[in-house]
């Protein structure tokens, strides 16, 4: 066949939804790009202009506009021919340009396995929906041919091309709701990965399908009759079950292949959303439906824009799933957002809400690109997005939200809004106080209560599921630990000069140039933070501050090399995230200590006779002396040894003298014991060490106790 037939074969498949003069400009730029491409071949021996051709008519297929048909038909010229895109824009405007642009640079883009890479390019994908999301389209269409003509390449291009289309650009056709591409393209991905597996996997379903053929005729045959007594329109299709689908149950849900397959899978299309409904009832009447098995994504639609009616139906010895839904929807499932174009003269309900959740999504990207710090956090949030199976929840006034299952009301909250979710400290649950770390369900009512102030707390990061939470969460936790590392670094910057007899606010700019300078870092700021987390010492900055940046490291010291026990720094115990307390020691207000700088994660603090500590010169003297603020309410956990005879009753005892002393018991552990002693260990919280005497001077006096002590590890 020439290729002005196939040419002429696509013009006539145009012109059931496009004007002549459009298919004239799509025509114009088959031309076009057969010339650019005129002398080059594809590995298949095929002309390559072929190839653009084919993705044309994928296009076609799902009814895209003819902008898009265009720049299908150009999308490699920049990349092989060397035109240029302001050629492009000359010959067929600046839409079809900057998508072919777009393509372009797409194809540019190899998902090779080094992760860093990946995540770059994905981010510039991303960019590229959000200024159009007809690129993701074109592109989609040319991998789908590429996949359907893999095999003449190399086996290692092959294996890579293949890893790359199930990981990227199938999930990103199902989160377009694109059904028909997504399954195709996991499909060829699949075999062209594991040729063994799918070969054994396809002869299987084969074989299955010949010895249930009679069943499955019958089915069909009940199902059609009863639509047919209640005169309901609907035709009934067959559902074929994937080989991808079927090797991933097989292997993530360990199911036998003899379990997915005896269930059969029927689609019944009809006229009107009034009719679904209608033919679930007569199709209940029919065959009993299994409980807990029904799911109406027609009032709730899924992320993607996919409606229909579920149900899984019992009858005849095995299960019978149906799904129920009308045209549009039958249209919609298997194009998804490419559905949108062809509805575009009659704007329908279902495609503006498809269309407004799809750039609901490219905006959501847009905002965790912004956010995250590096591509491959970015990258990491946006795999959750992808793979993404829903729960439904609602707001107190009846709005539902759409989260992926697992979601907490955490990303409840951050789904509503960041400011929501940065403030959030509480939650309701079908109005009842809920945990902000439990697994919602579907069909619940979440309320989340704020408090003005409050900030997120790392421990979320545990257990949040949705991309737009964690990198909100982590965006906030990376400014509180830059604020609090440099009022730490401040803190201890000016301890360390006042040893040198020296104040901060005397030393002159360029001196401070001077040490960042030395000291390769971008700020003065930069220093300080530095400090603040433990990557550099404070006396060695506050040296280089009164000395000159060039002064060796192995100088004098300073005067005061320990700081003095007068001028101690002084440490509340709610500084924040760059101040913990060593679980070693567990020291407690009215204790004497000292502060431990930790590489990255600020300071760490000890007791000053805790084992731990350094025991060389050197190392004390990176110590920091710290001191104790006066009014301190915090409370602080200490571990006490408690030795005593055993009595029926002397736990409640113990722990009703800790209550009488107003201390809170976190753990109680029975560490041993005979038939006459034992030896109980006893973690209790008290806010400092006068509370902790009385709260041991209690214990002391009851009977049956015949020592007690504090536990230093």
């Amino acid at each position: 066949m020439s290729a002005e037939a196939t040419v002429e074969g696509l013009a006539l498949e145009l012109s059931s939804y496009l004007d002549t003069n459009r298919i004239n400009q799509v025509r114009r730029a088959y031309y076009y790009a057969e010339q650019a491409h005129e002398g080059q071949m594809r590995k298949s021996g095929d002309r390559y202009i072929t190839h653009p051709l084919a993705v044309a008519h994928i296009l076609a297929d799902l009814r895209l506009d003819h902008q898009s048909l265009m720049a299908a038909m150009l999308h490699d010229v920049i990349e092989d021919t060397g035109i240029p895109k302001d050629a492009l824009a000359e010959q067929f405007g600046e839409d079809v340009a900057e998508l072919v642009d777009g393509v372009s640079k797409l194809t540019q883009i190899e998902f090779r396995s080094r992760a860093e890479a990946q995540a770059e390019n994905f981010q510039k994908m991303t960019l590229a929906m959000a200024r159009d999301i007809r690129v993701i389209l074109v592109k989609l269409a040319d991998r789908l041919h590429n996949m359907r003509t893999l095999g003449p390449m190399p086996y290692e291009k092959r294996q890579r091309i293949a890893t790359e289309t199930l990981d990227i650009y199938a999930p990103i056709a199902n989160r377009l709701g694109m059904h028909s591409i997504c399954t195709e393209l996991e499909d060829l991905g699949f075999t062209s990965l594991y040729p063994m597996r799918s070969k054994y996997i396809s002869k299987a379903v084969d074989k299955l399908r010949g010895s249930h053929r009679e069943i499955i005729e019958d089915i069909r045959g009940k199902l059609q009759e009863k639509l047919e007594e209640r005169g309901l329109p609907g035709r009934i299709l067959g559902r074929e079950k994937h080989l991808n689908s079927i090797y991933n149950k097989m292997k993530f849900k360990q199911k036998s292949f003899h379990e997915i397959m005896d269930v059969y899978a029927f689609r019944i299309i009809t006229d009107t959303e009034d009719d679904c409904y209608r033919i679930l009832g007569a199709v209940h009447s029919l065959y009993k439906p299994l409980p807990g098995r029904f799911k109406d994504y027609i009032a709730m639609p899924k992320a993607n824009g996919y409606q229909s009616l579920h149900t899984t139906l019992f009858g005849m010895h095995v299960n019978i799933e149906i799904q129920i839904r009308t045209e549009e929807m039958e249209h919609i499932a298997n194009n998804g957002i490419a559905a949108h174009w062809m509805y575009k003269n009659e704007p329908s309900s279902v495609t503006s809400v498809n269309q407004a959740r799809v750039d609901r999504w490219v905006k959501g990207l847009m905002e965790m690109r912004e956010r995250a710090d590096d591509s491959m956090e970015f990258i990491e949030h946006v795999k959750v997005d992808l793979f993404p199976d829903e729960i439904y929840v609602f707001t107190p006034k009846g709005r539902i939200m759409e989260l992926p299952s697992g979601a907490t009301p955490v990303d409840f909250a951050y789904a509503i809004h960041t400011d929501i979710g940065n403030a959030t400290v509480a939650c309701r649950i079908n109005r009842n106080l809920g945990s902000l770390s439990q697994p919602l369900q579907s069909g619940q009512t979440v309320e989340i209560i704020t408090a003005p102030g409050a900030r997120p707390n790392p421990a979320w990061l545990s257990f949040v599921v949705t991309g737009k939470a964690r990198s909100s969460i982590r965006h906030v936790l990376k400014s509180q630990k830059r604020a609090e590392s440099l009022e730490l670094g401040r803190t201890l910057l000016k301890k360390s000069l006042k040893g040198f007899g020296a104040k901060l606010s005397e030393i002159s700019d360029a001196q401070k140039q001077a040490v960042v300078n030395h000291n390769q870092v971008n700020s003065f700021d930069d220093l300080i933070s530095d400090i603040g987390l433990g990557n550099r010492m404070a006396y060695l900055v506050a040296r280089q501050l009164v000395s000159g940046s060039e002064e060796t490291e192995a100088a004098e010291g300073p005067r005061d090399i320990e700081g003095g026990n007068h001028s101690p720094v002084t440490i509340r115990g709610t500084e924040g995230l760059l101040v913990r307390f060593a679980s070693c020691c567990k020291p407690i207000p009215g204790d004497p200590v000292v502060g431990v700088m930790d590489s990255g994660k600020g300071m760490v603090i000890h007791s000053d006779t805790c084992s731990r500590l350094p025991e060389d010169d050197e190392g004390r003297a990176r110590l920091t002396h710290l001191k104790w603020a006066k009014d301190i309410t915090d409370e602080f956990s200490v571990e006490l040894r408690v030795e005593l005879e055993r009595q029926r009753g002397v736990i409640a005892e113990m722990a009703n003298a800790v209550a009488m002393a107003d201390g809170n018991i976190e753990r109680i552990n029975v560490e041993e014991q005979n038939a006459r002693f034992g030896v109980v260990s006893l973690v209790v919280h008290v806010n400092g060490r006068r509370h902790l005497a009385r709260v041991m001077r209690r214990i002391r006096n009851i009977r049956a106790i015949t020592h007690i002590s504090r536990v230093r590890h």
